[in-house]
């Protein structure tokens, strides 16, 4: 009975007894979540189940005139722009082209982009999404960022190659 950690100690013994036990519980889950799993194949896996599609040849895309696209499949709208500014995700000259699913995370309505504004509009509650700053909410009802498609730049062609996010009324991306 003596051998507990708490019993038979002062009220100052046993409180920096717990204190120190909680601190050192407390910084092992945060240094466990710094450490990245051993083997990441799992994300691999789930990344390389996007399909790499062709979007458009890089030479075709003119500054702030919106395309659109499906990604990842038939059923899911997208939209790319091609920014004044360079923007996170961005690919091609000066980082400035950018993808989204055009369906608002609000209620799921079709975005469109209003170059006058440099915003992705939803017409159903007027949630905006700026994106220069990777589809970021500006205003409205959405409470989240529209998911960014990751593209890349292959011989000329901006490619399609996976997305950040998930697109509205979907549990999962790839079905």
């Amino acid at each position: 009975m003596s051998d507990h950690p708490y019993r038979n100690k002062s009220p100052d013994e046993g409180r920096r007894a717990f204190l120190k036990a909680s601190g050192t519980a407390l910084a092992g889950t945060v240094i466990a979540g710094w450490i990245p799993p051993a083997a990441s194949a799992p994300s691999l896996a789930r990344e390389s189940a996007y399909p790499v599609i062709d979007v458009a040849p890089l030479d075709a895309i003119r500054v702030n005139t919106p395309l659109a696209f499906t990604y990842p499949d038939e059923r899911s709208p997208a939209i790319l722009v091609r920014l004044h500014e360079a923007a996170p995700g961005g690919v091609g000259p000066g980082s400035s082209i950018v993808a989204f699913s055009s369906l608002c995370t609000h209620k799921g309505c079709p975005v469109g982009y209003r170059p006058e504004r440099k915003l992705l509009i939803c017409p159903c509650h007027w949630s905006s999404f700026d994106p220069a700053k990777a589809g970021q909410i500006v205003i409205g009802q959405a409470s989240q960022s529209l998911p960014q498609i990751v593209l890349q730049v292959r011989s000329g062609m901006v490619q399609a190659v996976g997305l950040n996010g998930l697109i509205y009324g979907r549990h999962t991306n790839i079905l």
